[in-house]
């Protein structure tokens, strides 16, 4: 059938534009516009969408309020015949978007333009920062999905975790217990140049979701400490379960693309961080299925901040240790109660916290052996001495006695030879990764190092017109 042909199908990632709107002069104006990554979770595993030529959904929000306003337009529509007809788009985005999606666009614009300038997000605020965005100060709210407020803004913006975030799930913000969600939203503040007010941006989210920890009774250590326990109050069973020990997990993390690439989503990422390392219910901070860009990211801020713990510092490779030759791993190649020690305190999951230290502790490694990016031509000619090949040997160890207890399971099915051969090869991709993340964080190192070097060149250079301009000028001293 000649009219069913590919003239009929839209890509669906093309298709679709999200953009942010906001209120100027009584007309909506577009401050950010992006397609998205993935529609398949609403349009089908081909991402395309049957029925339409030269097919445009618009997905606009309030940026502010994230209020949300779908619209469809399209050249020619398919005639139906028989069971073959036009996808109804509407209806295939009905369950990712609230109903106030689907109101008339002149609801839609009456309500933004109505919306009060005093306008906060939700929550509180918990942060702010500033990055290369110029004229623009990031803010981070903190609110709980038992919300109303919070709940209904990410009722709004859930459909982003399906176009961003491959094999994302949206929340149920019905579920019963939606109190142990917490939301942080991302808002960039800036002066409108048009009305010269204060407007928020959404920037982006990230939900945390709270896990009760089972932590087992200490046993007492005397009779009296024994009778003392057996005559506890244990009142009357109501107690806030808020403030029971807890994993504390990020299920979803969202930069709008927008702010991508711009280290938005570090000083983001450090915001939710260091409202843990507070949190004195929060035993640990994980993850949960991350990507590799977030992986990179989250590596390099943890080690960012682990180099400002001096506790961090002092872990060293015990070079006194003999390397074995029986296969056993020594347990004290790092102080293993120091290290646990400060791990608890720092609340970073064991695999996180050890490839932290390892990418650390190669870093420290003597240049002769530390593994690094290189080309044939760039490799070193230089003969490392014994102490440093023997330092590279156990920092190899430990990075060896780390995978094999990762992958138990697989490599203890292979005979010696062959296990041995596969950590190897394990450990040169571990180092090719370790290698590279340490460039970028130098990368970065030197380029906040710069911007400020840049900032503080600018404001001395102005002050030093300032007084040449007006020399003859008293100086004036008013309290900061």
């Amino acid at each position: 059938m000649a009219e069913t042909d590919d003239t009929w199908s839209s890509n669906a990632n093309e298709a679709l534009t999200v953009s942010l709107v906001t209120p100027v002069a009584g007309q909506l104006k577009t401050v950010s516009s992006f397609h998205p990554k993935f529609t398949y979770p609403i349009f089908g595993e081909e991402e395309q969408i049957f029925g339409y030529q030269n097919l445009k959904i618009n997905l606009r929000y309030n940026a502010s309020d994230m209020r949300p306003h779908l619209s469809t337009t399209y050249g020619k529509k398919f005639k139906a015949i028989g069971d073959t007809e036009p996808a109804d788009i509407e209806e295939m985005l009905r369950p990712f978007l609230p109903a106030v999606a689907f109101q008339k666009s002149k609801e839609f614009e009456q309500t933004v333009t109505s919306l009060p300038e005093n306008w906060t997000p939700p929550g509180d605020k918990v942060q702010e920062f500033n990055t290369s965005q110029k004229g623009h100060t990031f803010e981070v709210w903190r609110g709980s999905l038992g919300d109303r407020a919070v709940k209904q803004l990410v009722s709004r913006i859930q459909i982003l975790v399906s176009l961003f975030i491959e094999g994302g799930t949206p929340l149920d913000v019905d579920e019963p217990d939606a109190d142990r969600w917490t939301v942080f939203f991302l808002y960039t503040k800036y002066t409108d140049p048009a009305t010269k007010r204060q407007v928020y941006m959404f920037g982006g989210y990230c939900t945390v979701y709270r896990f009760y920890l089972y932590q087992p009774p200490s046993p007492p250590a005397s009779p009296a400490e024994k009778a003392q326990k057996d005559d506890l109050d244990l009142g009357d069973g109501n107690f806030d379960l808020s403030q029971l020990p807890c994993r504390s997990r990020i299920s979803q993390f969202i930069i709008i693309p927008s702010f991508q690439g711009k280290g938005v989503g570090s000083h983001f990422y450090q915001a939710i961080f260091s409202q843990y390392l507070k949190h004195p219910q929060t035993v640990e901070l994980t993850v949960e299925d991350p990507n590799e860009a977030f992986d990179d990211m989250r590596d390099l801020c943890d080690l960012s901040y682990l180099r400002t713990v001096p506790d961090f510092l002092k872990l060293r490779i015990n070079t006194s240790i003999k390397l074995p030759r029986d296969g056993a791993v020594p347990k004290t190649i790092i102080d293993p109660e120091a290290y646990e020690k400060l791990r608890r305190k720092v609340k970073i999951a064991p695999r996180q916290f050890a490839r932290a230290l390892e990418m650390q502790l190669m870093s420290q490694l003597p240049d002769s052996v530390r593994p690094g990016i290189t080309t044939d031509e760039e490799e070193t000619t230089s003969n490392p001495k014994a102490a440093e090949e023997h330092e590279y040997g156990l920092w190899k160890l430990l990075v060896k006695a780390r995978l094999y207890r990762q992958h138990k399971d697989i490599l203890g099915q292979l005979d010696v030879a062959e296990r041995l051969e596969k950590l190897e090869e394990t450990v040169a991709s571990v180092e090719f990764e370790y290698a590279r993340l340490l460039v970028l964080l130098e990368s970065r190192v030197n380029k906040s190092r710069q911007e400020l070097e840049n900032s503080s060149n600018g404001k001395r250079k102005a002050e030093d017109a300032a007084e040449e301009e007006s020399a003859s000028k008293k100086a004036r001293v008013e309290d900061a």
